[in-house]
């Protein structure tokens, strides 16, 4: 295996699929996005969703927790020459867009695609990896996209 395979540049990976719940919707909102289209389902009524949503920080937040476990999955895999590529910190993200809501009881698929890799100048031995992030509703409508980068040790 080699590092842009590793990486998976080129390649979508389907990350899973999550039921965003009222309940977890309201506990997330009161803890991080307190909006009461987030928090209420009679003030989510009359407000521009007509419906109790999910926050878009949950939705790309769940994206992230779906991304770190299919990454741990992955981890075991290298077989290219040297040590194995280690994940590090990202260095941010930028386009996040949330496209469409999240109602209660929506499921959302969350994928992942590599699109490049180059060396890091000020940090010999890393490399800077490009990431486009969506999400899917169930009737295939993007919910959410957004380019990320992360850090990996690569020697």
């Amino acid at each position: 295996m080699m590092l842009d395979e590793f990486l998976g540049i080129g390649t979508t990976v389907t990350l899973g699929s999550h039921r965003f719940e009222p309940e977890a919707i309201k506990a997330f909102a009161a803890k991080y996005d307190p909006q009461p289209f987030h928090m209420d389902e009679k003030k989510a009524e009359n407000s521009v969703f007509g419906r109790l949503c999910a926050s878009g920080w949950h939705t790309t937040a769940t994206w992230m927790r779906y991304n770190l476990e299919q990454q741990a999955l992955a981890d075991g895999k290298w077989e290219g020459p040297g040590p194995k590529p280690e994940f590090g910190p990202s260095p941010g993200f930028k386009n996040l867009k949330w496209l469409k809501p999240v109602y209660a009881g929506e499921t959302v698929t969350f994928t992942r695609t590599g699109v490049s890799h180059r060396p890091v100048a000020s940090r010999p031995g890393w490399r800077l990896v490009t990431i486009r992030a969506d999400a899917f509703d169930s009737t295939g409508d993007k919910v959410l996209e957004f380019e990320s980068a992360v850090l990996v040790k690569a020697d």
